[in-house]
């Protein structure tokens, strides 16, 4: 298994540092807002490696904080006259509901940065010691960026620079315009705790340092997030960790890449701030994240309507060719013998290039398409009568319905039933295109009657209204049925 890490920014053989112990850390939500689509690509990659490390035989303990403690925290509880707790709490549990419609799995560990200001207290005061932070007169501490000799080598940039894009805010009293803060003296009406310095909060980078090292140990295996951790959030990180434990941090820095709507940088300024429960009013959530999946996580992501549309029929083919292949291995008779050698060989391909795929710094894009190799073939096999009917045709049956499930549960897809699935996605559509199902049954109803009263001209008059509001009639042995095009 190979894994690309940001700060060699080369693929690397995957090698736990411990045996077949996979430790993992990845920067969570800080509790302000409901969750954007850029929250959900994060949460859904990240989702993925886990399942896939765990399919590889790692035990994986896997940590995702919580930043329940943060200016915007504070902005927004003043704006809406509550306290920071409600507001953290309420976009936890937000947090959770949008995550569990997306099959999101729960960390092993989830902490929050308000349960853990000893271990943040602790961590300052033994940067303090080794002469990695000061305090000033106001109550803040600072962490000496120049006192660390590779500072910006994981974000790739040069502390010369930095220095000169870097402002001392006014009322700041650091040594260094490139120094941040570790502790942050309080102000009127905000969350506050009793320090050495003085009654104040912690400083952002600081929490995941000391809930990583509590939980995970130093160093530790993988840590992940979004590409706009990088700088600064993760080299401050990375260099307030090392300073304290004299050690290396992290061995495997991971990055996804970022999401654009309509080719543009997401912004509330420019109107293109899209909420995962914007997305989830009109569509499935299943086929949010399979289109989360459709790039290669370190790949930029271009969001928009017509994209989750093609997701959506996408998802509907695999779905289709599921429902088919479970209608065929419910059959009680199999007739004996049936040559089928080349296609269990095309099969067995397809499932190790699946496996290379995943292998491959978990290419999510290349493995569906392998999963859409294997349902055209399957497709293609359940069209030949000897092949459905044969004791080896059902054998090979088995065996792939065993790799879609398979690769189901690592992907987080394809795991519901599909008459469910459908059936769900059908209902979603109508509510997307204003259409009343119970208007479709009651034409439905009209036009079987016209047939059945010889009326054909009122028949297709009925099946071109329906065709017109884009759904498509299947006359079957049960009746009639429909569907959108």
């Amino acid at each position: 298994m190979f894994i690309y890490n940001t700060i060699s920014k080369k693929k690397e053989e995957f090698i736990p540092i411990e045996d077949n112990k996979v430790k993992m850390y990845v920067c969570g939500i800080t509790a302000y807002d409901y969750c954007h689509i850029g929250h959900a690509r994060s949460t859904v990659v990240f989702d993925v490696m886990v399942r896939y490390l765990r399919h590889s035989g790692y035990n994986v303990t896997f940590v995702r904080n919580f930043t329940d403690v943060d200016d915007k925290i504070i902005v927004r509880a003043a704006r809406e006259n509550m306290s920071s707790i409600d507001v953290a709490e309420k976009f936890i549990a937000a947090f959770y509901e949008d995550m569990d419609r997306l099959n999101i799995l729960r960390a092993d560990i989830e902490p929050k940065a308000t349960e853990h200001i000893p271990e943040m207290i602790n961590l300052i005061r033994n940067l303090e010691d080794k002469g990695f932070a000061y305090s000033v007169s106001s109550g803040d501490v600072y962490f000496r960026v120049r006192q660390m000799e590779h500072y910006g080598r994981l974000s790739g940039r040069n502390i010369e620079e930095l220095q000169s894009g870097s402002r001392v805010t006014p009322g700041e009293e650091k040594e260094d315009p490139l120094d941040f803060a570790l502790w942050k003296a309080s102000k009127p009406g905000e969350p506050s705790w009793e320090s050495p310095w003085g009654a104040g909060r912690p400083g952002w980078h600081l929490e995941c340092s000391a809930m990583s090292e509590k939980y995970l140990g130093i160093p530790f295996d993988i840590h992940g997030g979004g590409q706009d951790l990088a700088f600064p959030h993760h080299e401050n990180e990375m260099a307030q960790s090392e300073a304290a434990f004299g050690t290396q941090f992290v061995k495997y820095w991971v990055h996804n890449g970022f999401v654009r709507v309509n080719s543009e940088k997401m912004s509330k300024s420019l109107g293109n701030f899209i909420t995962i429960r914007d997305i989830l009013s009109e569509f499935h959530p299943e086929v949010l994240r399979f289109f989360l999946l459709t790039k290669h996580y370190r790949s930029p992501l271009d969001y928009s309507t017509e994209y989750l549309l093609e997701a959506e029929k996408a998802l509907k083919k695999i779905y289709s060719c599921i429902d088919h292949l479970n209608t065929e291995l419910s059959r009680t008779k199999w007739s004996k013998g049936g040559q089928f050698d080349q296609i269990m060989k095309e099969v067995q391909a397809i499932q190790d290039k699946w496996k290379k795929a995943m292998d491959d710094d978990f290419n999510t894009a290349e493995a569906l398409g392998h999963v859409f190799s294997l349902v055209r073939l399957t497709n293609r096999m359940l069209e030949d009568k000897s092949f459905r009917k044969s004791q080896t045709g059902k054998e090979i049956m088995l065996f792939i319905s065993e790799s879609l499930t398979s690769w189901s549960k690592i992907l987080g897809l394809f795991e519901s039933k599909p008459d469910s699935f459908l059936e769900e996605l059908k209902n979603i559509k109508c509510i997307r295109n204003k259409i009343d199902p119970d208007y479709i049954q009651t034409l439905l109803a009209k036009r079987q009657q016209a047939r059945k009263d010889k009326e054909y001209a009122l028949a297709d008059q009925v099946r071109e209204e329906l065709t017109a509001m884009g759904i498509e009639v299947m006359d079957t042995p049960g009746g009639a049925k429909w569907d959108f095009a």
